[in-house]
């Protein structure tokens, strides 16, 4: 990983925001930008040299200095992993450390992760340096670089989706009327650890007969029944980048009108795939797959957005949903998931994941989306 990129690209951001430091706290944003991946560190940026002579004492000094601080169960982890920062290992809270040298600056306006910082914590902060220090909440500034992925990052992705996709297709033949949906998706857990995935990317959803219309139903002690459709969800961390895929299969044989469901669905996941290109609006997407299912006058059983980014966490910008105004850019990876929840009848979903080329997409999951009868 290019991490110096990563560092130069947001220092200049920071220059462009009129900030002159930041301290960075959220764990995906701190491996994104230096590699660590331990639950407790602090990466403090402080004045690049642009900004340094107003405000950093004894100037150049400090000027442009990365700091990573964390505590003593990490001090190994840390010297292995952190790229371009200096690493500080801290005795008590990280805070107090990074204080100290902010406290050098003769005066300076920091940032902070406004959607991940607590009230107390920016309390801390504010009690820690002099007055002349200005902290200012600001969200989405690193999101914002992590949305777009680099080449290293899109190669590990589809390392992760290759192999989740495995992973559900050696767990596949374990569908049966009578075992549990927890079983199942114990199968394509130890499965994916069998493979060499970091673990899973989120609990994994395995959800039978009526409990499929259920978008989020989490695999339960319930037994898969001898008629009905099984909506299978899961996903992989392969080297901390997470895939996503969803696949829908009918126990027993389907009927004409399950058939026109489960097709319908599959129109709409088509219909979003075809729309994805650079400059076009998540909300265009959304209402490319949104149409589809009207057209089947089955829209009213949609009850989520259409898609969502996925990098380090399973869940990141842009969100494909009603009205968003992100556009899309070359590099982004999205998931394409319309899915139907009938309550008393049950649910389909179909999800890829895919990501945005120069000229329209590519569709990294390999799995195919036929009808599975078993």
């Amino acid at each position: 990983m290019d991490y110096g990129s990563r560092q130069k690209k947001f220092q200049q951001t920071l220059d462009d925001q009129h900030l002159d430091g930041f301290v960075v706290t959220h764990p995906a944003n701190l491996r994104y930008l230096c590699g660590y991946t331990g639950s407790n560190g602090l990466l403090l940026f402080l004045p690049g040299p642009s900004r340094a002579k107003a405000a950093v004492t004894g100037y150049p000094k400090l000027a442009g200095r990365l700091t990573f601080f964390t505590d003593g169960r990490y001090s190994e982890q840390a010297r292995e992993e952190v790229a371009g920062a200096r690493v500080v290992i801290c005795k008590g809270p990280l805070l107090y450390d990074a204080a100290k040298l902010i406290g050098q600056l003769t005066s300076a306006t920091i940032g902070f992760e406004a959607d991940y910082t607590t009230v107390a914590f920016a309390e801390l902060m504010r009690k820690l340096v002099h007055r002349r220090i200005r902290w200012k909440p600001v969200a989405g500034l690193i999101m914002q670089q992590r949305m777009v992925k680099d080449p290293d990052e899109l190669q590990l992705i589809a390392g992760a989706v290759t192999l989740g996709a495995a992973v559900y297709e050696e767990a596949l033949p374990s569908l049966r009327p009578g075992i549990r949906e927890s079983e199942v998706a114990g199968k394509l857990e130890y499965a994916a650890r069998q493979a060499g995935a970091d673990g899973m990317s989120f609990e994994t959803i395995v959800a039978a007969g009526k409990r499929a219309a259920l978008p989020h139903g989490r695999a339960s002690r319930q037994a898969l029944p001898r008629r009905g459709f099984v909506v299978v969800d899961s996903g992989v961390t392969l080297r901390g980048y997470c895939s996503d895929m969803t696949r829908t299969v009918h126990m027993g044989r389907v009927s004409r009108e399950e058939r026109r469901w489960y097709e319908a669905v599959l129109e709409a996941q088509l219909a979003g795939i075809a729309e994805v290109v650079p400059g076009i609006t998540a909300g265009q997407v959304d209402q490319a797959a949104r149409q589809a299912l009207r057209r089947a006058k089955l829209d009213s059983y949609f009850s989520h957005s259409t898609g969502h980014g996925v990098g380090l966490e399973i869940h990141e910008p842009p969100r494909l949903g009603k009205g968003q105004a992100e556009r899309l850019e070359a590099g982004m990876v999205i998931t394409i998931e319309p899915g139907i929840y009938m309550p008393g009848k049950g649910g389909i979903r179909i999800e890829d994941m895919v990501v945005v080329t120069d000229r329209g997409c590519r569709v990294l999951t390999p799995v195919s989306k036929e009808l599975v009868e078993i």
